[in-house]
């Protein structure tokens, strides 16, 4: 093979300031080499063998200028093709770390990829592992993803709590976990938190693990502050989300709420019963508030009492609901509304069985007289 730099046959006036050639989706040539008598880029592999767009061929061989070697790049794509990488993860990829298609696919790639099937992990989980955290090829397996992936099995207790970890956070194997995880770990278990609540954490909020031991115990001791026991599960769920939330933030929350209404002592006692309220934008739960309030069916110590309310659909919910209710009212086929509580946690199923099942008939009378009331109208 005879390779030639192409950029030293670009004039000078087509360099920028850097020193860089421009590139264009219609120019990026940053390479020739003589195969079999055909010469090809990294960008001609990529638009025209993988088909990736222009732009995106482009973006990523103006970053391989020095590959001296394009064929390496037709290489990287054709394992991860090969074992179950879609379109969408190569050109992520392609698109934010081009520097993969350089790598040795025998020395670099291969052997992370098998750390992760000795695992018993399947193509689909490796491949989300992998785009899910690109800089993992990169890192090193003695010094980094292996210590990482033996101290999450020790904690998590199996490989299949590790695949679901790493399918949404990837970047824990890059990570120092004995820096911040084991010591917030180690923190919570002392302080009275069941291991199997820790575990929690980990399945819904892993971030909140990786905060700084200093972050991680002012949190503790805040939701311990507010009444949660260390020992129930409420105090994790609570912990999840106090521990995301900085002092700034957590006052503009209950500045919201006060807003509303609320009274300091109201928006404490919501929050004790449903911490993921304060996850919900205020609009939202403004929104939500009007609506109950406008029934003249329930009041506000009515929402304080039952706060999960504040965190339904307005739409898939709250609006067919309250419309069932008052059609099934104004025929007088209920005597009285249910309580909020029932309103909101009823699946629908079970709302449709106590509801609409047994005054079905009459509630398709009414849909159907309000059809034709409609039709005759137009």
């Amino acid at each position: 093979m005879i390779c030639r730099n192409f950029t030293s046959l670009i004039p000078k006036h087509c360099f920028s300031v850097c020193g860089e050639p421009h590139v264009s989706s219609t120019f990026s040539l940053h390479f020739f080499c003589t195969l079999n008598g055909k010469q090809t880029t990294v960008f001609d592999i990529l638009l025209h063998k993988h088909h990736f767009s222009p732009e995106v061929a482009s973006l990523a061989s103006s970053h391989l200028i020095r590959l001296k070697n394009p064929e390496k790049a037709d290489s990287v794509l054709s394992y991860f093709k090969e074992i179950g990488f879609s379109k969408p993860q190569l050109e992520k990829i392609v698109r934010y770390r081009p520097r993969i298609l350089s790598a040795n696919v025998e020395k670099i790639i291969k052997p992370k990829v098998k750390v992760f099937r000795d695992l018993g992990f399947s193509s689909d989980i490796c491949a989300k592992i992998i785009t899910g955290h690109l800089p993992i090829i990169h890192s090193s397996l003695k010094n980094s993803i292996l210590p990482a992936l033996n101290l999450l099995k020790e904690l998590l207790g199996s490989n299949d709590e590790v695949a679901r970890l790493l399918k949404t956070c990837a970047w824990f194997v890059t990570t120092d976990l004995e820096k911040n995880m084991m010591p917030n770990v180690e923190f919570l278990k002392s302080y009275g938190v069941p291991m199997e609540h820790i575990l929690i954490l980990f399945r819904y909020s892993p971030r909140c693990m990786l905060n700084k031991p200093e972050i991680m115990k002012k949190s503790v001791r805040k939701t311990e502050g507010i009444g949660f026991n260390r020992s129930s599960k409420m105090f994790v769920y609570a912990l999840r989300i106090i521990s995301c939330m900085s002092d700034e933030v957590w006052e503009l929350k209950l500045r919201g709420f006060r807003d509303l209404g609320f009274s300091d002592t109201e928006i404490l006692s919501m929050f004790r019963k449903a911490p993921t309220l304060f996850t919900k934008s205020m609009e939202t739960t403004n929104a939500i508030k009007q609506i109950l309030l406008e029934t003249g069916k329930f009041d506000m110590s009515a929402i304080v009492n039952n706060p999960m309310c504040l965190t339904c659909s307005i739409e898939n919910r709250f609006k067919p609901r309250l419309e069932i209710l008052g059609i099934l009212e104004s025929k007088g086929l209920i005597k009285c509304w249910p309580s909020l509580s029932t309103f909101c946690i009823l699946t629908d199923d079970k709302f449709f069985k106590k509801f609409i099942g047994p005054n079905l008939n009459q509630l398709l009378a009414k849909s159907t007289s309000q059809t034709v009331i409609g039709q005759k109208k137009n």
